[in-house]
C-alpha cells in the first residue's frame, strides 16, 4: 500500500472483472473507497451519480439480465452462449454499477454530470489501488436494457453507465506506455 500519489497513479492497472478474485474489499475498505468517490468535483452540488452494489445473493438475478440481453441481441444464441452470459455476473468479488443521475430541470449540462461521475469512479479506482485491491470497469449493451433498469430500480432520469469491480488481481498486466503531456496539452 502506498500513500505517494506519484507512485500510485502509474501503478494503477485495469484488471478485467473475470480476473478479479477473492478477497475483495470488506465493508470497511468499501466504505473508504466510497468516501473517495464523494471527493469528486460536483458543479452545482447535485451529486449526479450513485453506485449500486450487486451482492453475491443477487448475482443470479444479474446473470438472468445478461442472458435476456443476449437473447434479445441474438435470438439464436445456444445454451453455451447463454451460460457464458449468465456467468459474467459472477466476475469480481465486489461489483458495483455506476449510475448517472441526470435530474431534469437542473442548469448543469449532462456532460458535466458525466465528468463528475467519471471523477468519482477514478477516485474509487485509486482508493482501491491504495488499499491493495485490483479494479476494473466493464460496460456492454445489457446496461441499457429494460431488465437492467428494473433490476437496478432506475428512475427515468438515471442511466447505468458501467460496472466497477474490485478484488485481488490474478493477472497483472505490464504497464502500458502512457502519453506525455506534449501529446495532449497545448496553449493558445
Amino acid at each position: 500500500m502506498t500513500d505517494d500519489l506519484w507512485e500510485l497513479l502509474p501503478a494503477r492497472r485495469h484488471s478485467g472483472l473475470r480476473r478479479l478474485a477473492a478477497p475483495g474489499p470488506d465493508a470497511a475498505a468499501l466504505e473508504r473507497i466510497l468516501h473517495a468517490a464523494a471527493q469528486a468535483p460536483d458543479h452545482g452540488l447535485l451529486r449526479p451519480w450513485r453506485f449500486v452494489l450487486v451482492p453475491q445473493a443477487r448475482r443470479a438475478d444479474l446473470g438472468a439480465v445478461f442472458e435476456e440481453a443476449l437473447a434479445r441481441r441474438d435470438p439464436g444464441a445456444d445454451a453455451a452462449a447463454r451460460a457464458t452470459a449468465r456467468e459474467k455476473a459472477q466476475h469480481a468479488p465486489c461489483l458495483l454499477v455506476a449510475i448517472l443521475v441526470d435530474a431534469p430541470a437542473t442548469p448543469i449540462p449532462t456532460a458535466e454530470k458525466l465528468v463528475s461521475l467519471g471523477c468519482a469512479v477514478q477516485n474509487m479506482l485509486l482508493a482501491a489501488q491504495a488499499l491493495g485491491f485490483g479494479s476494473g470497469l466493464a460496460s456492454g449493451a445489457a446496461l441499457a436494457t429494460p431488465g437492467m433498469r428494473d433490476l437496478l430500480r432506475l428512475d427515468a432520469h438515471e442511466q447505468a453507465v458501467c460496472f466497477v469491480g474490485f478484488g485481488t488481481a490474478t493477472n497483472t498486466k505490464a504497464g502500458r506506455v502512457r502519453p506525455q503531456p506534449g501529446q495532449f496539452f497545448s496553449s493558445l
